[in-house]
């Protein structure tokens, strides 16, 4: 059957039978889903993974489905709790309900497991004819009916995580689940940094969120009530050649955690940071460690505030917290520390004038 749809030719089929076509695929999918849970089930009674050499149905699932060990424990969590689910395993099959939905009916068995046995057909009879969101709010209603030692939601805290990690291409990898209170805490903040006027901006949602994430952790490092460790406060930390930030390529230039970067990010970040110097003979061995000087001084700082009074590109409501002192003629290239070459950029600007595009200033920029 999926052959035969790859072959047909989409051009020819009229609009209302792609869009019909595309509910019955989605419905079909679910289907699917809910046959590949039974099979799974019966490879799961039958330990069958033993016979080959896997130490689990999960390891088993996870190198021949070919999926991340994170999937594999999802699918057989879902197909364990489908096994005690018999109202719910029947509306999957039959596509009433999808996989999304299926999950948070298998959590709230699991937090209520006697009640639910009684109260199964009903919910799976409501939660049919709602949508997603709604079947979602019916199963968090009856939940917190029955919480009454988890008024305030203990259990849902306790399930709270973030992981972050260096990917090998280059970039940060995060991940997160909150509870409600502290989800919705996130969701303001982000909302509040990301929600622009500006018809320049060409950033999309999912961009804006990313760099509103970013501009909350920096405020927190330059402003916040930091712990000091080692003396100093946490800050990004970076290693960088003077042969890289004059313009070298293939010279050592790279951040404590999320690694290499560009010579111009280097650049950029130079332009308003703490400065160690560190003289080696040759690659590795250092001869002297000078010590850390402010590129901006703090009385410049606080004028360049009182003049700038924020970001000082057109149209751009950055106030001046979420700045960086951006050096006109950068240090490194004889720039002046001083008034008259330095000016406030929210980091969004500040990137894309260290990329040399084109910005244009208020009226109050000098």
């Amino acid at each position: 059957m999926v052959d035969e749809l790859a072959g047909e030719d989409l051009a020819d089929v009229a609009n209302r039978q792609l869009e019909d076509d595309l509910v019955e695929l989605n419905l079909q999918i679910t289907r699917l889903s809910a046959q590949r849970s039974r099979r799974l089930a019966e490879i799961d009674r039958r330990g069958t993974y033993e016979d080959l050499g896997y130490l689990s149905t999960t390891s088993w699932v996870r190198d021949r489905c070919r999926i991340s060990a994170r999937e594999a424990t999802k699918q057989l969590h879902r197909t364990r709790s489908l096994a005690q689910m018999p109202a719910t395993s029947a509306a999957y099959e039959a596509g009433a309900l999808d996989t999304p939905v299926v999950d948070l009916l298998a959590s709230a068995r699991k937090r209520h497991p006697d009640v639910f046995v009684e109260h199964e057909s009903g919910l799976v009879e409501e939660a049919a004819r709602l949508t997603p969101r709604d079947a979602s709010r019916l199963i968090a209603y009856w939940r917190q009916a029955l919480d009454h030692d988890d008024s305030d939601g203990a259990m849902q805290r306790s399930r709270r995580r973030l992981s972050v990690a260096s990917t090998f291409e280059g970039m940060v990898h995060g991940e997160f689940e909150l509870d409600p209170e502290g989800g919705e805490a996130v969701i303001a903040a982000l909302r509040a940094l990301s929600e622009t006027t500006d018809e320049s901006d060409d950033r999309t949602s999912a961009q804006r969120r990313a760099d509103a994430l970013v501009e909350l952790c920096r405020d927190y490092l330059d402003h916040g009530n930091t712990p000091v460790k080692g003396g100093e406060k946490p800050h990004i930390s970076l290693l960088v050649s003077l042969e890289a930030l004059t313009g070298g390529a293939g010279q050592p230039c790279e951040l404590d955690e999320a690694g290499v970067i560009s010579a111009e990010a280097a650049r950029r970040l130079a332009c308003d940071a703490g400065i160690s110097r560190i003289i080696t003979d040759g690659a590795s061995e250092p001869l002297d460690v000078g010590r850390r000087t402010r590129t901006i001084p703090p009385a410049i700082r606080r004028a360049l505030v009182l003049r700038d009074g924020g970001c000082v590109i057109a149209g751009c409501d950055r106030p001046p917290r979420w700045c960086d002192a951006h050096h006109r003629r950068h240090w490194l290239d004889g720039g002046p520390t001083s008034l008259d070459n330095l000016e406030l950029l929210c980091r969004r600007h500040h990137g894309l004038e260290h990329r040399g595009v084109a910005l244009q200033r208020t009226a109050r920029a000098p």
